[in-house]
């Protein structure tokens, strides 16, 4: 049994000899080490390879007798023993070819692809918080993210930030009056809660503020784009006017939730020009927006 293990050990001489040892007189094997420095302790991940029959409580004593605090671990498979730095050039690759596909490999890199598992140790998340332009993307996990990683977190979404930025510099500027597929100017209608996008009276999409389930003040969107329509802006104009058509309706955020593999989400957000939150969890990917201070969409 493979698990990952994470702890943080005081940042003195011998204290990682010591867990070392006890992981050898307990039968347990270091297959796989990577070491984040503080200031007054260390956060150590481990890939430890465990005799049959241990689990999550076994783990945590063994760790715990050795010095170790703040101990998370979860089942992992031999692709936890990758090559670190191999694993962040081949996150940059995707990200360059994808710039959209963002918030699905940084969750991966980071192992915060997926909500905790009932029962694993340490059930309160910790979060990560990356800038892409005015998007804020949120990913989240059990371990605590170290200050290494939240470097590297930064060092990614610059990247992106970049790489979107000159796709903007060269793309036509969208008009929300554009032509889009032969000719046609697309038509926005709003009816009650909700925005339609028509093309020669024909709807091609549309966009729905539900009502709020917990808060009051935070309204669902629903949005759909005709697959023949989309990448035209149309998406982009629904979503700004569905934002200020809540705003109008008293809500202070909308709230959108997709497939974590929804490539067409960063870049929709991003050419609305809207500050938004991004989160990913296990296979869900949620989009906040604040509404209030935009201008209202009267009906």
């Amino acid at each position: 049994m493979l698990w990952r293990v994470r702890t943080t050990l005081p940042d003195r001489p011998g204290s990682l000899a010591v867990l070392a040892r006890s992981c050898g007189e307990a039968g347990v094997n270091i297959l796989g080490l990577q070491i984040f420095p503080g200031i007054e302790s260390v956060t150590d991940e481990l890939v430890l390879r465990t005799p049959e029959g241990w689990g999550l409580p076994e783990i945590a004593r063994l760790v715990e007798a050795s010095g170790g605090l703040a101990v998370t671990a979860a089942p992992c498979t031999e692709a936890a023993l990758s090559d670190q730095p191999t694993r962040y050039v081949h996150a940059a690759r995707t990200i360059l070819a994808r710039p959209a596909s963002f918030p699905e490999v940084v969750a991966t890199l980071f192992d915060a692809e997926a909500d905790p598992e009932q029962g694993q140790l340490g059930p309160v998340q910790d979060v990560m918080d990356m800038t892409v332009g005015d998007v804020q993307v949120q990913v989240r996990r059990t371990a605590p993210f170290t200050a290494t990683e939240h470097a590297r977190g930064s060092a990614i979404a610059e990247l992106v930030s970049d790489v979107l930025a000159r796709g903007r510099e060269t793309a036509v500027p969208p008009t929300p009056g554009r032509r889009v597929g032969a000719g046609s100017t697309p038509e926005y209608v709003i009816d009650g809660d909700t925005v339609r996008a028509l093309i020669d009276g024909t709807p091609v999409g549309l966009a729905v503020v539900r009502d709020a389930v917990e808060d009051p003040e935070v309204r669902p969107v629903t949005l759909r784009v005709d697959p023949a329509w989309q990448r035209r802006g149309i998406g982009t104009r629904l979503l700004v006017d569905a934002a200020r058509l809540a705003g109008s309706m008293g809500a202070a955020e909308i709230v959108l939730t997709t497939r974590a593999d929804n490539q067409a989400v960063l870049p929709m957000v991003l050419a609305a020009g809207l500050r938004a939150r991004i989160r990913m969890a296990a296979d869900q990917l949620t989009v906040r927006v604040p509404v209030r201070s935009l201008r209202p969409l009267r009906t």
